[in-house]
Protein backbone atom coordinates (compact mmCIF):
# COMPACT_ATOMS: atom_id res chain seq x y z
CA UNK A 1 0.00 0.00 0.00
CA UNK A 2 1.32 3.45 -0.85
CA UNK A 3 2.04 6.07 1.82
CA UNK A 4 -0.75 8.23 0.35
CA UNK A 5 -3.21 5.34 0.56
CA UNK A 6 -2.24 4.60 4.15
CA UNK A 7 -2.73 8.24 5.09
CA UNK A 8 -6.17 8.39 3.41
CA UNK A 9 -7.38 5.45 5.49
CA UNK A 10 -5.95 6.73 8.76
CA UNK A 11 -7.91 8.55 11.42
CA UNK A 12 -7.24 12.26 11.46
CA UNK A 13 -6.05 14.17 14.52
CA UNK A 14 -6.11 17.97 14.63
CA UNK A 15 -4.05 19.92 17.15
CA UNK A 16 -4.47 23.70 17.27
CA UNK A 17 -1.51 25.43 18.88
CA UNK A 18 2.19 24.51 18.79
CA UNK A 19 3.08 25.55 22.33
CA UNK A 20 4.22 23.15 25.02
CA UNK A 21 0.82 21.56 25.48
CA UNK A 22 0.11 21.34 21.76
CA UNK A 23 3.35 19.55 20.96
CA UNK A 24 2.89 17.13 23.86
CA UNK A 25 -0.65 16.34 22.66
CA UNK A 26 0.56 15.88 19.09
CA UNK A 27 3.17 13.38 20.20
CA UNK A 28 0.69 11.52 22.39
CA UNK A 29 -2.13 11.26 19.85
CA UNK A 30 -0.40 11.36 16.47
CA UNK A 31 1.20 7.93 16.12
CA UNK A 32 -0.24 6.00 13.19
CA UNK A 33 -2.65 8.80 12.31
CA UNK A 34 -2.78 11.62 9.81
CA UNK A 35 -2.22 14.78 11.81
CA UNK A 36 -3.05 18.38 10.99
CA UNK A 37 -1.17 20.89 13.11
CA UNK A 38 -2.32 24.52 13.22
CA UNK A 39 -0.82 27.72 14.55
CA UNK A 40 -1.02 31.45 13.82
CA UNK A 41 2.77 31.97 13.79
CA UNK A 42 4.42 30.66 10.61
CA UNK A 43 7.86 30.12 12.12
CA UNK A 44 6.48 28.19 15.11
CA UNK A 45 4.31 26.06 12.84
CA UNK A 46 7.18 25.24 10.48
CA UNK A 47 9.47 24.27 13.37
CA UNK A 48 6.82 22.01 14.88
CA UNK A 49 5.99 20.27 11.61
CA UNK A 50 9.68 19.72 10.79
CA UNK A 51 10.37 18.32 14.26
CA UNK A 52 7.38 15.96 14.27
CA UNK A 53 8.12 14.69 10.76
CA UNK A 54 11.69 13.96 11.83
CA UNK A 55 10.24 11.90 14.67
CA UNK A 56 8.20 9.80 12.24
CA UNK A 57 4.78 11.45 12.43
CA UNK A 58 2.60 12.02 9.37
CA UNK A 59 1.80 15.69 9.85
CA UNK A 60 0.62 18.60 7.75
CA UNK A 61 0.79 22.20 8.93
CA UNK A 62 -1.91 24.76 8.28
CA UNK A 63 -1.47 28.42 9.18
CA UNK A 64 -4.55 29.28 11.25
CA UNK A 65 -5.49 32.23 13.41
CA UNK A 66 -8.36 30.92 15.52
CA UNK A 67 -9.75 34.43 15.92
CA UNK A 68 -10.52 34.30 12.17
CA UNK A 69 -13.68 32.21 11.70
CA UNK A 70 -12.97 31.60 8.01
CA UNK A 71 -9.45 30.34 8.75
CA UNK A 72 -10.82 27.86 11.28
CA UNK A 73 -13.47 26.71 8.79
CA UNK A 74 -10.71 26.04 6.26
CA UNK A 75 -8.77 24.08 8.88
CA UNK A 76 -11.81 21.89 9.55
CA UNK A 77 -12.34 21.33 5.82
CA UNK A 78 -8.71 20.32 5.38
CA UNK A 79 -9.00 17.81 8.21
CA UNK A 80 -12.31 16.44 6.98
CA UNK A 81 -10.94 15.94 3.48
CA UNK A 82 -8.14 13.72 4.83
CA UNK A 83 -10.46 11.16 6.43
CA UNK A 84 -12.48 10.58 9.57
CA UNK A 85 -11.76 13.30 12.12
CA UNK A 86 -11.17 11.24 15.25
CA UNK A 87 -9.81 13.86 17.63
CA UNK A 88 -9.47 17.63 17.78
CA UNK A 89 -7.52 19.22 20.62
CA UNK A 90 -7.64 23.00 20.75
CA UNK A 91 -4.70 24.33 22.79
CA UNK A 92 -4.18 27.69 21.05
CA UNK A 93 -4.52 30.71 23.28
CA UNK A 94 -2.94 33.78 24.83
CA UNK A 95 -2.19 34.63 28.44
CA UNK A 96 -3.30 37.41 30.73
CA UNK A 97 0.32 38.22 31.57
CA UNK A 98 1.38 39.06 28.04
CA UNK A 99 -1.79 40.00 26.14
CA UNK A 100 -4.30 42.82 25.92
CA UNK A 101 -7.97 42.48 26.77
CA UNK A 102 -8.80 42.67 23.07
CA UNK A 103 -6.38 39.87 22.20
CA UNK A 104 -7.75 37.67 24.97
CA UNK A 105 -11.33 38.16 23.84
CA UNK A 106 -10.55 37.59 20.15
CA UNK A 107 -8.36 34.50 20.63
CA UNK A 108 -9.42 32.83 23.87
CA UNK A 109 -13.12 33.68 23.76
CA UNK A 110 -14.16 33.99 20.11
CA UNK A 111 -11.45 31.60 18.88
CA UNK A 112 -12.80 28.71 20.91
CA UNK A 113 -16.33 29.38 19.65
CA UNK A 114 -14.99 29.27 16.08
CA UNK A 115 -13.34 25.90 16.71
CA UNK A 116 -16.53 24.43 18.17
CA UNK A 117 -18.63 25.66 15.23
CA UNK A 118 -16.21 24.69 12.46
CA UNK A 119 -15.48 21.18 13.67
CA UNK A 120 -19.10 20.40 14.36
CA UNK A 121 -19.52 20.57 10.58
CA UNK A 122 -17.03 17.71 10.06
CA UNK A 123 -17.74 15.71 13.23
CA UNK A 124 -19.02 12.17 12.82
CA UNK A 125 -19.68 9.26 15.13
CA UNK A 126 -16.68 8.89 17.39
CA UNK A 127 -15.24 12.37 16.92
CA UNK A 128 -14.02 13.94 20.16
CA UNK A 129 -13.18 17.62 20.59
CA UNK A 130 -11.22 18.83 23.61
CA UNK A 131 -10.85 22.56 24.20
CA UNK A 132 -8.20 23.72 26.64
CA UNK A 133 -9.79 26.24 29.00
CA UNK A 134 -8.17 27.08 32.36
CA UNK A 135 -8.65 26.71 36.09
CA UNK A 136 -9.21 30.48 35.93
CA UNK A 137 -12.67 29.75 34.60
CA UNK A 138 -13.55 28.24 37.96
CA UNK A 139 -12.96 31.63 39.61
CA UNK A 140 -15.63 33.41 37.57
CA UNK A 141 -18.60 34.92 39.38
CA UNK A 142 -21.01 35.52 36.52
CA UNK A 143 -24.77 35.63 36.64
CA UNK A 144 -26.74 32.77 35.12
CA UNK A 145 -28.01 35.16 32.46
CA UNK A 146 -24.49 36.19 31.46
CA UNK A 147 -23.32 32.58 31.34
CA UNK A 148 -26.31 31.73 29.18
CA UNK A 149 -25.37 34.46 26.72
CA UNK A 150 -21.73 33.38 26.62
CA UNK A 151 -22.79 29.77 26.11
CA UNK A 152 -25.35 30.26 23.37
CA UNK A 153 -24.83 33.55 21.51
CA UNK A 154 -23.69 33.16 17.90
CA UNK A 155 -19.91 33.32 17.70
CA UNK A 156 -20.06 36.50 15.66
CA UNK A 157 -21.94 38.28 18.45
CA UNK A 158 -19.76 37.25 21.39
CA UNK A 159 -17.42 40.24 21.35
CA UNK A 160 -20.35 42.68 21.46
CA UNK A 161 -22.07 41.15 24.50
CA UNK A 162 -22.40 43.54 27.46
CA UNK A 163 -20.62 41.08 29.76
CA UNK A 164 -17.64 41.23 27.38
CA UNK A 165 -17.56 44.93 26.57
CA UNK A 166 -17.78 45.97 30.24
CA UNK A 167 -14.69 44.05 31.38
CA UNK A 168 -12.61 47.20 31.09
CA UNK A 169 -8.84 47.11 30.70
CA UNK A 170 -8.05 44.29 33.15
CA UNK A 171 -6.47 41.34 31.29
CA UNK A 172 -6.91 39.02 34.27
CA UNK A 173 -10.64 39.69 34.43
CA UNK A 174 -10.87 39.20 30.67
CA UNK A 175 -8.99 35.90 30.89
CA UNK A 176 -11.23 34.58 33.67
CA UNK A 177 -14.33 35.52 31.71
CA UNK A 178 -13.03 34.01 28.46
CA UNK A 179 -12.10 30.72 30.09
CA UNK A 180 -15.43 30.44 31.88
CA UNK A 181 -17.08 31.10 28.53
CA UNK A 182 -15.09 28.20 27.05
CA UNK A 183 -16.39 25.87 29.75
CA UNK A 184 -20.06 26.83 29.48
CA UNK A 185 -20.01 27.01 25.69
CA UNK A 186 -18.76 23.44 25.52
CA UNK A 187 -21.46 22.35 27.95
CA UNK A 188 -24.14 23.99 25.83
CA UNK A 189 -22.74 22.48 22.62
CA UNK A 190 -22.70 18.91 23.95
CA UNK A 191 -26.28 18.11 22.91
CA UNK A 192 -25.70 18.97 19.25
CA UNK A 193 -22.47 16.98 19.26
CA UNK A 194 -24.15 14.00 20.94
CA UNK A 195 -26.75 13.92 18.17
CA UNK A 196 -23.86 13.39 15.75
CA UNK A 197 -22.46 10.59 17.88
CA UNK A 198 -19.59 12.90 18.84
CA UNK A 199 -18.31 14.29 22.12
CA UNK A 200 -16.98 17.63 23.36
CA UNK A 201 -15.26 18.52 26.64
CA UNK A 202 -12.89 21.03 28.18
CA UNK A 203 -9.67 20.56 30.09
CA UNK A 204 -8.86 23.27 32.63
CA UNK A 205 -5.14 23.25 33.42
CA UNK A 206 -3.62 24.98 36.38
CA UNK A 207 -0.01 26.15 36.18
CA UNK A 208 1.68 24.02 33.53
CA UNK A 209 5.39 24.26 32.73
CA UNK A 210 5.23 25.85 29.28
CA UNK A 211 6.86 28.97 27.82
CA UNK A 212 3.57 30.80 28.41
CA UNK A 213 3.62 29.86 32.10
CA UNK A 214 7.24 30.98 32.35
CA UNK A 215 6.22 34.42 31.15
CA UNK A 216 3.47 34.48 33.76
CA UNK A 217 5.97 33.55 36.48
CA UNK A 218 7.98 36.63 35.55
CA UNK A 219 4.92 38.89 35.76
CA UNK A 220 4.17 40.85 38.97
CA UNK A 221 1.79 38.10 40.12
CA UNK A 222 4.30 35.32 39.48
CA UNK A 223 5.57 34.94 43.04
CA UNK A 224 2.00 34.78 44.32
CA UNK A 225 1.15 32.11 41.76
CA UNK A 226 4.07 29.92 42.76
CA UNK A 227 3.36 30.41 46.47
CA UNK A 228 -0.17 29.09 45.94
CA UNK A 229 1.24 25.93 44.39
CA UNK A 230 3.22 25.30 47.56
CA UNK A 231 0.27 26.16 49.80
CA UNK A 232 -2.15 23.81 48.02
CA UNK A 233 0.21 20.87 48.46
CA UNK A 234 1.16 20.36 44.81
CA UNK A 235 4.61 21.85 45.32
CA UNK A 236 5.26 21.99 41.58
CA UNK A 237 3.88 23.01 38.25
CA UNK A 238 2.17 20.49 36.03
CA UNK A 239 3.80 19.15 32.89
CA UNK A 240 2.59 19.27 29.29
CA UNK A 241 2.69 15.48 29.30
CA UNK A 242 0.05 15.39 32.02
CA UNK A 243 -2.26 17.51 29.89
CA UNK A 244 -1.56 15.25 26.91
CA UNK A 245 -2.55 12.19 28.96
CA UNK A 246 -5.84 13.88 29.88
CA UNK A 247 -6.46 14.72 26.22
CA UNK A 248 -5.71 11.12 25.26
CA UNK A 249 -8.27 9.92 27.80
CA UNK A 250 -10.97 12.33 26.67
CA UNK A 251 -10.44 11.48 22.99
CA UNK A 252 -10.06 7.74 23.59
CA UNK A 253 -12.31 4.71 24.16
CA UNK A 254 -12.18 4.96 27.95
CA UNK A 255 -14.29 8.12 28.03
CA UNK A 256 -17.18 7.33 25.69
CA UNK A 257 -19.73 8.30 28.36
CA UNK A 258 -18.07 11.64 29.11
CA UNK A 259 -19.23 14.73 27.26
CA UNK A 260 -20.21 18.31 28.06
CA UNK A 261 -18.00 18.57 31.10
CA UNK A 262 -14.71 20.00 32.34
CA UNK A 263 -11.66 18.14 33.65
CA UNK A 264 -9.76 20.30 36.15
CA UNK A 265 -6.02 19.53 36.21
CA UNK A 266 -4.45 21.91 38.70
CA UNK A 267 -2.77 19.93 41.47
CA UNK A 268 -5.58 20.83 43.86
CA UNK A 269 -5.14 24.60 43.63
CA UNK A 270 -8.79 25.44 42.99
CA UNK A 271 -9.88 23.23 45.89
CA UNK A 272 -7.37 24.94 48.19
CA UNK A 273 -8.55 28.38 47.10
CA UNK A 274 -12.15 27.53 47.85
CA UNK A 275 -11.79 25.65 51.13
CA UNK A 276 -8.46 26.50 52.77
CA UNK A 277 -7.23 29.93 51.76
CA UNK A 278 -7.51 32.44 54.57
CA UNK A 279 -9.86 35.26 53.61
Amino acid sequence: MSEAGAEAEADVVVVAGTGGMGIAVARRLGSGRAMVLADAVPQALDRAVTMLRAEGYTVQGQLTDVSDAQAVTELARTAGAKGRVAAVVHTAGVSAATSTVQQIMRVDLAGTAHVIDAFRAVATRGTSLVCVASMAGHYATLSHADEMRLATAPAGELLSLDVVTTVGDDPIAAYILAKRANQVRVQAAALAWSRLGARINTISPGVISTPMAKSEEQAPSGDHMMAMLDACGAGRTGTPGEIAEAAAFLTGPGSLYITGTDLLIDGGQAAWLRWHRQR
